[in-house]
């Protein structure tokens, strides 16, 4: 993010489940990274595009997720495989997901 002009804090809260309790991220859909971004939660391994997109559009939702750790998601593109097919999946504070966006 700091590379597309974005200030970031680093907080490495040991009590993340506090966090996602607090922002109603469904446990489903629950990943290894959490971040609070002008409100919205970006749970995993989300592209900047679609967080942008998101900014821009401002949608009724709470946050964007993406599921596990796919080769060719941000972070996890110096493997030497194809990039994994995955979904970035939209959520609401009742916990119901759609997808937001597909890759590759």
């Amino acid at each position: 993010m700091r590379r597309n002009g974005y200030t970031v804090e680093i907080n490495n809260d040991q009590n993340r489940s506090a966090i996602r309790d607090q922002f109603n991220v469904p446990l489903q859909i629950q990943s290894c990274h959490t971040a609070i971004v002008d409100g919205y939660v970006i749970e995993g391994h989300v592209p900047m595009a679609d967080i942008e997109r998101l900014l821009d559009e401002r949608p009724d939702i709470v946050g964007l997720a993406v599921l596990g750790m796919p080769a060719g998601s941000p972070g996890m593109d110096g493997g030497n495989g194809a990039p994994e097919v995955f979904d970035v999946l939209a959520f609401d504070k009742d916990g119901e997901t759609e997808i937001y966006a597909s890759y590759p």
